[in-house]
């Protein structure tokens, strides 16, 4: 960690496996509406989890965390077991109050490979995180810090935007949000998604052939 404070309080997870790189990348190749479709739709975070940088898209392996309202201690201790394409997913809890991602842990973020952060609660400095290319989601923007107290936990299942989040889940965002797919059913989402854009690309051919001609509706 580069902050001097005693992490005792936070437990961390001994290790967790991350989803095979090839079908993470598949994942990413589509709308995360698509990839949302493929699980029912029941994998899905509450609208309430709001893109707030500019770059908007997300693609990795969870590295969650959970925190006590308002403070991020955990947050820095996660970041030493992050690894290249890993995404934040921290469990605020929902709390607005206090910032739990800002610019310095954006630095470390960049440092380590992680590619952008979901955080149910609150960040601060989002031009800065935008400046940076990563994609951060939250539930709000606040310029007050937070404390870095504990306790806290890495590795372990979260609460995230109305979702389970396990650590190593795949998540899938763009700009109209972010779902989650479990590690265990990444194959079938891969297998599925081809499926979904096949019938919405099928039903916007006959919308479209029923439309009239823009030019004769004109006159």
């Amino acid at each position: 960690m580069f902050i001097a404070a005693a992490t005792d309080g936070v437990s961390v997870a001994p290790s967790w496996d991350r989803a095979a790189a090839a079908d993470t990348r598949r994942l990413g190749e589509v709308p995360a509406a698509h990839v949302g479709d493929a699980l029912e739709r029941m994998t899905v975070m509450d609208g309430g989890i709001r893109l707030l940088t500019e770059r908007a898209a997300l693609l990795g392996n969870a590295l969650t965390v959970d925190v006590r309202s308002g403070d991020n201690l955990a947050v820095h201790r996660a970041l030493d077991e992050a690894r290249p394409g890993d995404v934040l997913v921290v469990n605020g809890h929902g709390d607005t109050t206090r910032a739990l991602v800002g610019d310095l842990i954006g630095e470390i973020m960049v440092n380590t490979g992680v590619t952008g952060a979901v955080v149910d609660g609150a960040v601060r400095d989002v031009r800065a995180l935008s400046e940076m290319g990563l994609t951060v989601y939250a539930r709000a923007i606040t310029p007050a810090g937070p404390f870095k107290d504990g306790p806290g936990a890495v590795g372990r299942p979260v609460a995230v935007g109305g979702m389970v989040v396990g650590a190593g889940d795949v998540l899938v965002g763009d700009a109209d949000g972010v779902v989650v797919v479990p590690r265990r059913r990444v194959r079938e989402a891969v297998e599925a998604v081809g499926g979904v854009a096949e019938k919405e690309d099928a039903l916007r051919g006959r919308i479209l052939a029923a439309r009239p001609d823009r030019a004769v509706v004109a006159r």
